[in-house]
């Protein structure tokens, strides 16, 4: 279940052109154990900056913050170095790496889904969005949010409305929106500062590092404002073979084919920390099946790992951009990998077979997005 004791934990905050900030309920300054990057409050200065920053209330669970200028050493103590990788210093469960080379690798990836999706946001997006309610500024959370492409969009195409991205490492993006904020939370501590704020929450490809997936739907349930739509997609860490059934293979032995072998073994390492690896498999049920929820809609988009398919420019297209990502997700992959205990010799055997297997292009293999999305159930609903 998920940790709702954490109450005093802090939650770093940035918006447009301005220092990252952090916030921790006064009441909490004497006695809350500090993440372990943090500087003692002492650290951070005897005063407060010279100015409090008018938020809005998802900022925090506290009626009545403290806000102070985070300095640049402390963003740097958000994260540690291993394997050679940039890794965030919050989460022992995820530990993809958050740095320079991972954000280019998501911001291209962010790019091959819009088009194999065919748009970036769920259908109900402008609806919901619209800015058509007087008095209300809609507002959108974006969970696990990466190098903050999507939400990014959100704030540029609806320009009259509050976006927020939340992750373990802060948004470094030198072009967020004047409307975009960037948060650093865990979001395994619970989302109880957010509760009633939002009209539309995100989450992409974040199972690896959520210990549990259903108890953040439901925390979801209750950040959303009534009528307000949940969009979540996933991938369940297995390739599928040119039938689009799951190529199976165990971590027990190591041969062909590489790819899926390599993805056992990540599958395997992530699990072992927590994840919630098979959140794919079950979030249509989990969403559908909340009391919260109606209106739910199940959709998968099949991607080509290689470019495979021959005589398809489409195809072509997307399975060129999916290898590239699959070869730096591999690299973005070791430190999770050797952290688990796999052999770095056996590791290197793994991804060079695997990236002389795709390469090749010549061995069938889809990944597998599955995408939900409904919508919270409003005031005058009688489902």
């Amino acid at each position: 279940m998920f940790d709702t004791a954490a109450d005093d934990r802090l939650h770093y905050t940035a918006g447009h052109d301005e220092d990252i900030n952090i916030e921790v309920d006064d009441d909490a300054r004497s006695t809350a154990s500090l993440p372990p990057f943090s500087p003692a409050p002492s650290e951070l200065g005897s005063t407060r900056t010279s100015h409090e920053i008018d938020t809005v209330s998802m900022r925090s669970c506290s009626p009545t913050p403290s806000v102070w200028s985070v300095t640049s050493s402390l963003r740097a103590q958000a994260y540690k170095h291993e394997y050679g990788r940039g890794l965030n210093n919050y989460s022992e469960v995820y530990r993809l790496p958050a740095d320079d080379e991972e954000l280019d690798r998501l911001n291209k990836q962010h790019l091959i889904f819009m088009e194999a999706m065919n748009g970036k946001y769920a259908p109900p997006m402008e609806e919901i969005m619209a800015d058509d309610v007087p008095g209300e500024r809609k507002a959108c959370l974006d969970l696990g949010c990466g190098s903050g492409c999507w939400i990014m969009d959100v704030a540029r195409d609806f320009p009259n409305c509050d976006a927020v991205a939340v992750d373990l490492v802060p948004m470094q993006s030198l072009l967020m929106p004047p409307n975009c904020r960037s948060e650093v939370d865990d979001i395994n501590l619970g989302l109880e500062h957010f509760y009633g704020d939002f009209n539309v929450v995100h989450a992409r490809l974040i199972s690896s590092g959520i210990k549990d997936y259903a108890g953040l739907i439901d925390h979801i349930s209750k950040v959303l404002r009534p009528g307000g739509m949940i969009d979540l997609s996933e991938f369940d860490f297995h390739a599928y073979d040119q039938n689009y059934q799951r190529i199976e293979l165990g971590i027990h032995e190591i041969g062909p084919p590489w790819w899926p072998r390599w993805l056992a073994f990540a599958n395997a390492a992530a699990r072992n920390l927590g994840g919630n690896v098979d959140a794919a498999t079950h979030l249509y049920d989990w969403v559908a099946n909340h009391p919260a929820f109606e209106e739910v809609i199940y959709r998968e988009f099949w991607l080509p790992g290689s470019p495979w398919i021959k005589g398809d420019a489409f195809q072509q297209r997307i399975g060129n951009g999916m290898r590239d990502d699959i070869f730096a997700f591999m690299k973005s992959g070791r430190p999770l990998l050797l952290g688990n205990g796999l052999q770095e010799h056996v590791l290197d055997q793994i991804e060079r077979e695997a990236m002389k297997e795709l390469q090749e292009a010549k061995i069938p293999s889809w990944i597998r997005l599955q995408c939900v999305y409904g919508r919270k159930k409003g005031i005058h609903s009688t489902s």
